[in-house]
């Protein structure tokens, strides 16, 4: 009687750990790497297009690396700037245009750009589905923040109503 009483207080205890593990446990959303090409090429594209070397990085939710494209005649610094714009905005789920804006005046977060890789300039833009941040784009190489801001959006729009 002892043994199956124990028995018991065993399966419920299991039973009930594995429900609250299977509780905690989170649905993420990540980006296949064939849109995060599109949305690299897009952005250099839309910038060449206006005359700039442009290199587009997209990044997941985690901030790793998808996918790096350096546009022809881009400069080699762009390759950093790219990635720490991405990275920013993937960081601080937000794009980096705003964020820019917040590092200014009496509230300002501009004591956080001395953390690595983090860049309040713009062109980096968060990729969304729904309120899920699940990655970003940075765009670097264009003549002002605004410019490679516009780049960023290019490629995101171009796979924006494919993510699901």
């Amino acid at each position: 009687m002892k043994q199956s009483c124990k028995t018991a207080v065993v399966v419920v205890t299991i039973s009930v750990g594995a429900s609250t593990t299977w509780a905690d446990t989170l649905l993420t959303h990540r980006i296949p790497a064939a849109l995060a090409v599109e949305a690299a090429s897009e952005t250099v594209a839309a910038c060449a297009k206006q005359g700039y070397h442009e290199t587009a990085v997209v990044l997941d939710a985690d901030g790793a690396t998808i996918v790096t494209l350096r546009g022809d005649g881009a400069g080699i610094h762009t390759l950093d700037s790219a990635h720490d714009k991405a990275y920013t905005s993937v960081s601080f789920k937000n794009d980096t245009l705003a964020l820019a804006e917040r590092a200014k005046g009496e509230d300002s977060i501009a004591p956080l750009a001395k953390l690595p890789h983090v860049m309040f300039f713009g062109g980096g833009v968060v990729i969304k589905l729904a309120d899920e941040v699940i990655g970003s784009i940075g765009a670097a190489g264009a003549p002002g923040a605004k410019l490679d801001d516009s780049c960023a959006h290019a490629g995101l729009d171009k796979i924006r109503d494919r993510l699901k």
